[in-house]
């Protein structure tokens, strides 16, 4: 147990590297100001069993303004509704703007748990540094998101297969056509109950597209950030992959085709290594990789197992062709908040498909990973991982 405390003490504090540009302190908005009005008009609750991802939402929002003259403002939970905004607002023409993904659970004793919310924390705040937008403690925001999650508590979903997901959002609103600072912007926080992020399933494999046309982030870039430049270009590259035949986007980059992300989750190669020992492999945090909670839970429980060796590093097409080839590879699979693991069954590239024996092996390690972290999100775990919030 020293030992898995150590491992996470030192993980915590890792992420991209620095933000550039000047940084923004301002005085954090506070939890113990927390405005709270209450909708007359509560929705009805969706069956766990009619959820899909993104499509429904709660009764309440959290938001918190700023205006570079006059600082934070308190922070409100107000009645879920539309945002007015003016049209000029740089989050509108320039992305100045940033968001997080995160889950509350409804244990199998009742209680409703968040799953690392620090690690978001401290992402969103990296994120808005890098964005320009003023920063906040992060110990307050969390406490404000909990605040929020006790309200709608009846939303997070009774059922084991479902959760209640969060959605903090950072944009700019600054109503002029500059390129420049924000100096005014809005914080809000909505969340809505979900069901599984593929249409698959929950754990069957996806299939995937790796075309070196097509590039998702690169060295000096924001691919580190939850930003949603990263987000919507992709669409248009999804919507190929499905054109041939493929559900997910194996992205790649450089003259090397330095394997990065699947889809929107971070990728685990799980093989036999020449010295013929097992080994974990995921590319490792260079500024191209978002730094995802799901992949550092991931990292963590794997060097606290000690089973088999787990290594950060890069690794290009043709190596992965290679152990293809030579029957070397066990299992891949992407691993991310929406979908916590996601086994991948096959790969089209070059015009070739590729079979990957994921679903062959078990696939053991995705399973059983699924299993110990969904164990902690749903309470049969006890763990300071998921603390409790009702």
């Amino acid at each position: 147990m020293a030992a898995f405390r150590a491992i996470l003490r030192g993980r915590l504090v890792r992420g991209p590297p620095p933000a550039v540009g000047p940084l923004r302190f301002s005085s954090s908005f506070k939890a113990c100001d927390l405005d709270i009005e209450r909708t007359r008009t509560p929705k009805p609750k969706p069956e766990p069993s009619s959820l899909v991802f993104g499509k429904q939402f709660s009764d309440h929002m959290l938001t918190v303004e700023w205006t570079d003259a006059g600082g934070w403002e308190a922070p409100r939970i107000r009645p879920f509704q539309n945002l007015s905004l003016h049209p000029a607002s740089s989050a509108l023409h320039y992305s100045i703007e940033l968001f997080e993904g995160m889950k509350a659970f409804r244990g199998v004793d009742d209680r409703i748990r968040l799953f690392r919310p620090a690690l978001n924390m401290e992402r969103m705040h990296r994120s808005a540094e890098r964005s320009c937008l003023p920063l906040f403690d992060k110990a307050e925001l969390l406490e404000c998101i909990k605040e929020l999650v006790k309200l709608d508590q009846e939303w997070v979903p009774h059922s084991l297969e479902a959760s209640l997901y969060i959605r903090p959002t950072f944009i700019g609103t600054e109503p002029s056509l500059g390129v420049s600072r924000a100096g005014k912007a809005l914080l809000f926080v909505i969340v809505g109950p979900v069901g599984p992020y593929f249409a698959t399933g929950s754990f069957n494999p996806v299939s995937l597209l790796a075309d070196p046309a097509f590039v998702r982030a690169w060295q000096g870039g924001v691919g580190a950030y939850k930003v949603g430049g990263n987000y919507g270009p992709t669409i248009a590259v999804q919507n190929e992959a499905v054109k041939r035949g493929c559900q997910q986007v194996l992205w790649l980059y450089g003259p090397d085709e330095q394997i990065t992300e699947v889809g929107t989750m971070n990728l685990f190669i799980y093989l036999k290594n020449q010295e013929g020992e097992k080994e974990l492999i995921t590319p490792p945090l260079d500024g191209m990789i978002l730094p995802g909670v799901t992949r550092q839970s991931l990292l963590d429980l794997a060097r606290t197992w000690g089973e088999f060796r787990v290594t950060e590093r890069s690794m290009g097409m043709k190596e992965l062709l290679e152990l293809l080839d030579a029957g070397r590879v066990l299992e891949v699979f992407g691993a991310g908040t929406a979908c916590v693991v996601c086994p991948v069954g096959s790969l089209l590239y070059g015009g070739k498909k590729y079979e990957i024996p994921t679903m062959k092996n078990g696939p053991d390690l995705a399973k059983k990973f699924y299993k110990e972290l969904t164990d902690i999100q749903y309470g049969r775990t006890a763990s300071d991982w998921a603390p409790l919030v009702a």
